[in-house]
């Protein structure tokens, strides 16, 4: 298959369902090497689907998703394991293991995948940088309960960079955060992507995050795409579905009887 350097992700005519309820059913989106493409949509559209799909923890029904040429749908266990050591899920929870430090957390997936091939040293290396990036210097010996809502994310983004991703995916990443909170999570996603150069999807609901951290924008609608351009675009679209998500209006045939 094309592998082409400047789109390393595809989504080519990808279908999905759960049982009756139709998720997907032309799904067509590429994403550019080193941006950040904002993914959006009404709840229940299927944007933590299509990340999830990308990495192989929920299987497409039809067409192709590529990473890198090779197709993740046709891909057995062994190759996802090594997908998933270049492309790194951000879940909407920090996920952070209460009996361990903050350096424990941020080093447990690499003493899970390079358990073999990295010593101790090298882990403590790659822990601090990680947690130099996010903002959380020396705090390898603080405990998760000590942290507030905020910092656990940013620990939590810390384990993800360990791990030295080529692309990041973000789901929700400012759910339950304050103002401030939120603001300092979109600077480190802008900041980590100039700084690492690597590719990032962030599903977000929030307007503020998306015009905030996006090179480009994405907009799920009934089961495909319905719109992809820049922060402006979509400021300007003529699209009346498209404008009234983005200013947060419910129109008429939203409405109930």
């Amino acid at each position: 298959m094309n592998d082409d350097p400047s789109r390393p992700i595809r989504f080519v005519h990808v279908a999905k369902r759960f049982g009756p309820k139709v998720i997907f059913d032309d799904l067509c989106l590429d994403v550019a090497a080193g941006e950040v493409i904002v993914v959006m949509g009404p709840s229940g559209v299927g944007k933590s689907v299509l990340l999830k799909m990308l990495i192989g923890l929920v299987p497409a029904d039809s067409g192709q998703i590529l990473f890198r040429g090779r197709d993740v749908t046709k891909m057995n266990d062994r190759e996802l394991i090594a997908l998933r050591r270049r492309i790194a899920y951000l879940f909407q929870s920090a996920a952070l293991f209460d009996s361990l430090s903050v350096g424990e957390n941020v080093a447990y997936g690499l003493r899970e995948q390079f358990w073999s091939t990295m010593s101790a040293a090298e882990i403590a290396q790659r822990v601090a940088r990680a947690l130099d990036l996010v903002g959380l210097p020396n705090t390898e010996a603080m405990r998760p309960s000590e942290l507030s809502g905020g910092m656990r994310k940013r620990v939590g983004l810390a384990r993800t960079l360990a791990l030295e991703p080529e692309v990041i995916l973000y789901d929700e990443p400012n759910t339950g955060l304050d103002p401030i909170g939120t603001a300092r999570i979109n600077q480190l996603i802008r900041s980590i992507q100039k700084t690492l150069d690597v590719t990032s999807i962030v599903v977000t609901h929030d307007m503020r995050t998306a015009f905030t951290v996006a090179d480009r924008l994405v907009m799920l609608h009934g089961g495909r795409v319905r719109r992809v351009g820049t922060p402006p675009d979509f400021r300007s679209t003529s699209d009346a579905v498209v404008r009234a998500f983005v200013e947060g209006r419910v129109t008429s045939d939203e409405l109930p009887p």
